[in-house]
């Protein structure tokens, strides 16, 4: 079988470097580059991607064995069928790593049709590093290293306003780009270097908030075999992900216009604002993940899959999604129902094997997060508890008592939680035990037995449920 490069595969076209990426991993390679590639061929963006190497260790030397090929294969449900594809991402122009060849690395701040800076260094990535120095070769940091990088085109451009960079880092946590910036900003004092490229970052360069969404295994390992039936050629970067994909961008009308995603089919959304949408996926992605875990681990089923296919669990969750989830968003009602369409067809990707077990790591905290603002916002917008969010609630508690019908359960918490709610749950009586819960303001930031009726609520519930077992005590109090 023929080894992956451009020769092999009559790839030539060689694309102006347009994009500078920060990250070499595997989200980025399904999620990145595949959108830029989507630009290329329904556009004629023409752009070309330089990927650098964040880390001392990765996999830069693997992509520049390949001329930067690979192949992407998709896989999922749309519209209730499945879906499966396979292209071939031919836009990484060059892989660099810095450790190894830094002149080459800031070389890249001189390209003449650079335009963006796009990154996925991990949550961690975007820290600020106060021992990293203007001298070393690299600094340390991502947010240091890109520091040096605009700094090299400030000044071999002297200054040029129109050389400024439009930066959208990827990691996943709020805010992305406005803590990059002022990390940025940090390292600009920290080094003393000049008003003049201060005010260069400031006004010639942009900096854009966002969210992205898709579920990337990455390399099937466990299938490889069956993937490289689908191929003429030996891929090492084999990459697999969902066929669900979602990027939302804080930018303008300028962004839109130098990044023209909607004249594509991908779901790119240039907004004013991306926190609606950030919040219509905490609520409604994780927050039905969360409230599912211990409810559907408790029912008796093993995965996510599992658990929307069933007759009961499966329209629990889903009611508890429209009826009880969406009414308390803001956003399009419409709007709203599709996404969340789109979320139980990733539910039931039979591609993907999501074990409950492996998702009720810290449960407490999630639902805190992901759960509990529906709860309140319900109770707020009607005077009424949401049945089906309580029952989880419910759930959720039970499931700290760690074990049931005799088995141990999948806890997966903080040891001080996993003790505290033990503890709890040797208390004589539910109602005590609820209220002892609720009342915990670490968890919860406030006392929740001052909403009205969900102490008692929650004690009826597991009454129920551990005399009637989870689908009966829900039948029976419905």
């Amino acid at each position: 079988m023929q080894k992956l490069n451009r020769k092999n595969r009559g790839v030539s076209t060689t694309l102006p470097i347009k994009i500078i990426q920060f990250g070499e991993g595997n989200f980025l390679r399904a999620f990145v580059e595949y959108a830029f590639q989507t630009l290329n061929n329904e556009v004629g963006f023409n752009g070309g991607i330089a990927v650098v190497q964040p880390i001392d260790r990765g996999m830069v030397s693997m992509l520049n064995d390949q001329d930067g090929l690979y192949t992407l294969f998709t896989k999922g449900i749309k519209n209730s069928k499945e879906v499966e594809e396979k292209e071939l991402i031919t836009n990484i122009v060059k892989g660099i790593d810095p450790y190894i060849d830094y002149d080459a690395y800031l070389n890249l701040a001189n390209e003449e049709e650079l335009e963006f800076i796009v990154s996925n260094t991990t949550e961690a990535g975007i820290s600020f590093v106060a021992s990293d120095t203007m001298e070393m070769v690299p600094p340390s940091s991502f947010p240091a290293k890109l520091t040096r990088l605009l700094f090299e085109r400030f000044s071999h451009f002297n200054g040029a306003k129109d050389k400024g960079l439009t930066i959208i880092p990827c990691e996943l946590i709020n805010y992305n780009s406005d803590t990059l910036k002022q990390i940025i900003l940090d390292y600009v004092s920290l080094w003393k270097l000049s008003v003049g490229f201060k005010t260069w970052i400031l006004d010639s360069c942009s900096f854009h908030n966002t969210l992205v969404d898709r579920i990337v295994p990455g390399y099937p390992s466990d299938q490889i075999e069956a993937y490289n039936k689908q191929l003429e050629y030996q891929d090492n970067l084999i990459v697999s992900a969902e066929t669900f994909f979602l990027w939302v961008i804080e930018g303008d009308a300028a962004l839109k216009e130098k990044l023209p995603f909607h004249k594509t089919n991908l779901d790119v959304k240039i907004v004013n604002d991306v926190q609606p949408f950030r919040t219509r996926k905490v609520r409604i992605l994780n927050g039905a993940h969360t409230a599912m875990v211990p409810f559907s681990i408790l029912y008796g089923n093993e995965t996510v899959k599992e658990t929307i296919d069933e007759e009961f669990t499966g329209p629990f969750i889903r009611s508890l999604v429209f009826d009880e989830i969406i009414p308390t968003l803001d956003m399009e009602k419409e709007e709203l129902e599709i996404f969340a369409e789109a979320v139980f067809d990733r539910f039931r990707n039979p591609f993907i094997k999501h074990q409950l077990a492996s998702i009720a790591l810290n449960s407490i905290a999630k639902f805190k997060v992901r759960v509990l603002p529906s709860l309140l916002e319900y109770v707020k917008r009607t005077d009424v508890l949401p049945m089906r969010t309580v029952f989880t609630f419910a759930c959720l508690i039970r499931f700290y008592k760690g074990t049931w019908n005799g088995k141990e359960l999948p806890i997966n918490d903080d040891k001080e939680i996993v003790a505290e709610m033990a503890a709890i749950w040797k208390l004589d009586s539910l109602e005590e035990i609820v209220s002892q819960v609720l009342g915990k303001t670490a968890y919860w930031d406030e006392d929740l037995n001052k909403i009205e009726g969900l102490t008692q609520a929650i004690a009826t519930y597991l009454q129920r449920i551990d005399e009637y077992g989870i689908k009966e005590a829900f039948l029976k109090l419905s």
